[in-house]
């Protein structure tokens, strides 16, 4: 047989080079495009990790649009904000982690490519008996539910929280947790069909809105009560209707705004009921806090994974290269839970 020499094989082996899903332009789904990259250079407190599982958010569809720009030191035309994976290179002061440590966590972008570097102390250990693709659907949904309701809104045990879109994955996670705690939950969804999973995952009262009006609702399942935190992922007209759900002293967390960015508000029952409105994202905090995240991913939410009280909700797994079709159907609001896209095996 003649010695043929592979020059794509040769040149990748030369240079280096993963595949990723890049961002072609911004646009629909046409512009993830399927091509080969360089390796990711890791500096001294990072890590390599050879990605295994991520997840499509609501974050990535807004910036394949061009209106969520990546934060400076991620590569800013790869889309992925969660991922699971295995540790294949190690920083020289890296020491919580070690190579062939199964990890998964939150970054700042780059998880839709075989691999991606991370800070050390930004990656979890996965627990044992967890699969990548169960791993990859938890960290934005539970550390964004988490760090919402508990750390932020301080809901404690007996108190009422309002979940919007009970039925995404923050909605799922935030149900769960919880009921984990002790918390008693009701939860909004457009559709009736999508509150039946979120009940069966411990939701105690489901609300099918079609017109941004619970708030009636809400008062009635907690006798009269209102709402001690709501968590609010759809934003819009949605808020305005908050303020009259909420009880005295609620506090109201906004995290998404898929309803829209702008809406009417009534100051004056602010001031009466002394409500707190409180915005939040992760994406954007500085290393040390997405370090604190970790800890809390690390801390609060895998024991209680471990323990079976939060369990993955993920909705289908696609192949990476099927990422369009997954924004697709994330954008239609199709299912209950995450879209996971397998990446390498």
């Amino acid at each position: 047989m003649p010695f043929v020499i592979d020059a794509r094989r040769t040149q990748r082996a030369i240079f280096g080079g993963v595949k990723a899903i890049v961002l072609d332009g911004f646009g629909g789904p046409e512009v993830l495009k399927l091509k080969e990259v360089p390796d990711p250079v890791v500096g001294p407190d990072e890590v390599e990790i050879t990605v295994r599982a991520t997840a499509v958010n609501r974050a990535d569809l807004i910036q394949r649009m061009g209106a969520y720009p990546a934060p400076p030191d991620v590569p800013p035309d790869i889309p992925g904000l969660e991922l699971a994976g295995e540790v294949s290179a190690i920083g020289a002061r890296v020491k919580n982690l070690a190579k062939g440590d199964r990890v998964f966590g939150l970054v700042g972008g780059g998880a839709y490519a075989e691999k991606v570097r991370a800070h050390a102390e930004t990656m979890v250990k996965i627990p044992d008996g967890l699969s990548y693709t169960d791993a990859a659907s938890l960290p934005e949904a539970t550390i964004t539910a988490y760090d919402a309701m508990i750390t932020q809104g301080g809901l404690c045990a007996g108190e009422w929280v309002l979940i919007s879109a009970v039925a995404s994955g923050v909605g799922t996670a935030a149900v769960q947790i919880a009921r984990a705690i002790g918390a008693r939950t009701i939860g909004t969804s457009r559709t009736k069909e999508k509150l039946a999973p979120a009940i069966a995952l411990g939701l105690d009262h489901g609300l099918a809105v079609t017109d941004a009006t619970f708030a009636d609702a809400v008062r009635e399942a907690t006798k009269g009560r209102g709402a001690d935190v709501i968590l609010e992922l759809v934003g819009g007209a949605y808020v305005a209707e908050d303020l009259q759900a909420a009880a005295h002293q609620g506090r109201i967390i906004l995290v998404g705004l898929t309803g829209g960015a702008h809406g009417e508000l009534n100051l004056g029952v602010i001031l009466r009921k002394r409500i707190t409105l409180r915005g939040t994202a992760l994406r954007s905090r500085p290393l040390a806090e997405k370090i604190a995240a970790a800890l809390l991913l690390e801390r609060n939410i895998v024991p209680l994974i471990a323990r079976g009280l939060i369990k993955p909700c993920v909705h289908a797994v696609l192949p990476l290269r099927d990422v369009a079709e997954a924004h697709t159907r994330v954008a239609a609001n199709e299912g209950v839970g995450k879209f996971v896209l397998e990446v390498s095996s």
